[in-house]
């Protein structure tokens, strides 16, 4: 890529300070012109507005030079790019430096400009904001998804650091989206998803509305095309009559604010279509049966006021019972506070109602970015604001404890970006958790000792297990004592937080060799057979860079290692491998087609082929062949016990996905051993659907044991990775004891 930096017959290069050289001034006069009349209009009563705007003019220059000669896919210039971004930022009133860093954010990564020039000209808070949006170049040698994970891990921890790292990089994610229909189809939805999994939960966190509404429904419009162009298409049949019944709403809310002297402004609230979407899913209801569809907003100038128009929407029309909520009493993690309620308006049609202060909407808007409000600046040393994201700042605590790049991101999500549940202790302190944290999660948020000597638990002054999920709202109470024996290995098991696992570990690091390798050994067994894994133990340690089995053991047994991990590299590997077996045949890859899933058997034409019932081999895992007696090719997993155990080698022959996954997905049967209660079935059949996956069949099988009920259904997933992961949601489930994949017998 040439980088614009290479003095030519038609550039000089930077003048001091980054000027340009006027036929680019010239060129682009437009464009800055406009960058700084729009900062201007942020600034208005900073004395020293005019000292910024130069700034801001000088970082432009630097990138309108430096990336000179590039342009991006769609072929516009590439200067568009840092632009946009710098212009998105505006719009959320940022500082200068943050916009300043928007326009660089891309030199030191596409061209020869170093991070000490920027440092140089810029300053060292610039030049950090700028790396820490930098992806890691040298990184490039080793697999993309090794590769993208310490891209992520770097972003993570210089957001910790400085959070308008994270705001540069969401305006950056957002403009790519925008732009997106200028790359391939398949890179589309890479990029989409990619940004429902880490962008949209980022920027739901930290409360930036504006951005998280747009990120997410131009994803979704990427990956459920026909679900999105449904749900538009039944909300514009509708947009006249829903406008005008929202006018009517805004009307008379504006006639009851005039009557009782209050001054506020209040709207229609657009609803994005991803919510709609999932709210349906959720619910299982048609979009006429959303709640929401119909929303106003109010804001006035003081608490006390809210909570006076609150009085009079419920005296004007009926509350809908349970869908009232307080978050100005009891704020969102992300700073988010309103009142919300649903009343029903004239027709029996419900209408949302929020109500809020003009500083709570731009909070609710803008998020952290509120924070570097122009007419405020940044201070790193806002104690207040420091407390409000002290989950970001609880990332330093323990990015050193985790090593391997993979797992840092994982913990991350499943830590800070997953929905949070909000919970009291006994004097009313709120605890935001991550969705699907236990007893011990809130045990260790508390202290290191209260989860380390924890023996029960009270929710709402009842008895639960330890592996209770807790729900927003309840309030708990830890039972400890202080001869306890410590926290139990089992706890590593279903604890959902990363700071309550290395709390864990340490205390089990300090326990006997010994016991730690028995301890392990048990685990990494049970974790084996839930993910149907079949591999020598000295093949795993192999597999995870350990040369004595006993060492790989002891740390899973103090915590060092979880089996989960080891399971979930085992399978990476096994990925990655080449086809088993059988060298080479002289005839051409065939591919033939199974299920509509494209199988190419080496050296065999015209077979028929199909998936064995005994493995139900998924898209992306290992398989191999076994040629049958008049039934063509048997498609087994790699480590099915039938193909290891078979005595005659000659009929295994090497096969491999030709790429293509069948539309329905891939069928496994699972079993599913629990405790029987009532609702179990509901529960389990809610973490399946809500994880997007199809059930073909499901049964009862008899068992001997007293009030234990064993299920197996039939599933259709996509990936092994999809399979995992609802294996993990299944078995934290309350009362299930064991969730795995079938093994079955037959050939």
């Amino acid at each position: 890529m040439t980088n614009g930096m290479t003095p030519s017959s038609d550039q000089r290069k930077l003048a001091p300070g980054g000027a340009l050289i006027p036929d680019h001034e010239l060129m682009y006069a437009p464009v800055i012109n406009e960058l700084t009349t729009r900062f201007r209009a942020i600034a208005t009563h900073d004395p020293h507005i005019e000292e910024f705007v130069e700034k801001v003019r000088q970082a432009f220059a630097v990138a309108a030079a430096a990336h000179a000669h590039q342009s991006r896919e769609s072929g516009e210039p590439y200067i568009n790019h840092p632009v946009a971004v710098a212009t998105i930022l505006i719009e959320l009133h940022i500082d200068a430096e943050t916009i300043m860093a928007a326009l660089l954010h891309d030199v030191i990564e596409d061209t020869s400009i170093s991070y000490e020039q920027i440092e140089g000209l810029f300053g060292p808070d610039v030049a950090a904001l700028v790396d820490g949006v930098t992806k890691l170049s040298e990184l490039e040698v080793r697999p993309k998804e090794e590769a993208q994970a310490e891209n992520y891990r770097k972003m993570f921890v210089s957001m910790a650091n400085d959070p308008r790292v994270v705001l540069v990089k969401l305006a950056d994610r957002l403009h790519n989206m925008r732009t997106i229909h200028a790359t391939k189809p398949e890179k589309q939805k890479r990029i989409a998803r990619e940004t429902m999994e880490i962008y949209v939960p980022l920027a739901h966190r930290l409360g930036i509305g504006q951005l998280k509404w747009e990120l997410e429904d131009r994803s979704f419009a990427i990956l459920e095309p026909d679900h999105y162009t449904e749900i538009s298409r039944q909300l514009a049949m509708r947009r006249d009559l829903r406008e005008k019944t929202v006018q009517r709403v805004v009307d008379r809310l504006d006639e009851l604010l005039t009557h009782e002297h209050i001054t506020g402004e209040v709207t229609g609230r657009p609803k994005n279509i991803h919510s709609i979407y999932r709210k349906m899913m959720r619910k299982g209801v048609r979009l006429e049966q959303i709640y929401d569809q119909l929303a106003v907003r109010v804001m006035v100038n003081t608490v006390p006021e809210c909570y006076q128009v609150l009085g009079l929407v419920h005296t004007t029309w009926p509350p809908v019972p349970g869908e009232f909520d307080d978050y100005i009493a009891n704020p969102k993690e992300s700073l988010y506070r309103s009142l919300h309620t649903t009343v029903l308006i004239p027709g029996g049609q419900p209408c949302e109602v929020q109500i809020r202060t003009h500083d709570m909407h731009e909070v609710a808007e803008h998020g952290i970015a509120a924070h570097w409000r122009y007419k405020d600046g940044y201070k790193g040393s806002d104690q207040n604001f420091d407390a409000k994201i002290v989950w970001l700042r609880g990332l330093m605590s323990w990015r050193n404890e985790v090593a391997d790049a993979t797992e840092f991101v994982e913990r991350f999500k499943s830590d800070f970006l997953e929905e949070q549940v909000f919970v009291f202790t006994p004097r009313g302190k709120i605890i935001d958790l991550p969705l699907g944290s236990t007893p011990v999660d809130f045990a260790y948020r508390i202290h290191s000792d209260v989860g380390n000597n924890c023996v029960g638990a009270r929710i709402n002054n009842r008895m639960v297990p330890l592996d209770y999920q807790i729900q927003t709202g309840e309030m708990i109470e830890i039972m400890t004592k202080r001869t306890s024996n410590g926290p139990s290995r089992d706890w590593m098991n279903f604890v959902k937080t990363v700071s309550a696992r290395a709390h864990i570990r340490r205390f089990f690091k300090r326990a006997d060799r010994g016991e730690n390798i028995a301890a392990g050994r048990e685990m990494l067994e049970k974790e084996f057979k839930r993910l149907g894994l079949v591999v020598s133990l000295e093949d795993a340690a192999n597999m995870v860079g350990i040369k004595i089995i006993d060492d790989m053991f002891a740390q899973i047994g103090d915590g060092e290692l979880s089996a989960r991990t080891i399971g979930q590299k085992i399978l990476a590997v096994q990925m990655k491998e080449n086809e088993p077996v059988d060298p080479p045949m002289p005839n051409a890859p065939k591919t033939t087609t199974v299920g509509s899933a494209d199988i190419r058997v080496r050296g065999i034409d015209g077979m028929l082929t199909r998936l064995a019932r005994c493995c139900n081999p998924v898209v992306t895992e290992p398989i191999a062949g076994y040629v049958t007696r008049g039934r063509g090719v048997t498609i087994h997993r790699a480590d099915c016990h039938n193909i290891l155990n078979e005595p005659d080698r000659n009929r295994i022959v090497a096969v491999n996905w030709g790429g293509s996954v069948p539309k329905l997905g891939f069928s496994v049967p699972l079993q599913i051993e629990s405790w029987d209660r009532v609702g179990l079935w509901r529960d389990i059949s809610s973490t399946i659907a809500d994880a997007g996956i199809n059930i073909d069949v499901v049964e009862q099988v008899p068992t001997k044991r007293h009030n234990v009920s064993m299920l197996r259904a039939i599933i259709r997933v996509q990936s092994v990775e999809q399979l995992t992961r609802l294996l993990d949601r299944l078995n934290r489930l309350p009362d299930v004891i064991e969730a795995r994949r079938e093994k079955g017998t037959s050939r």
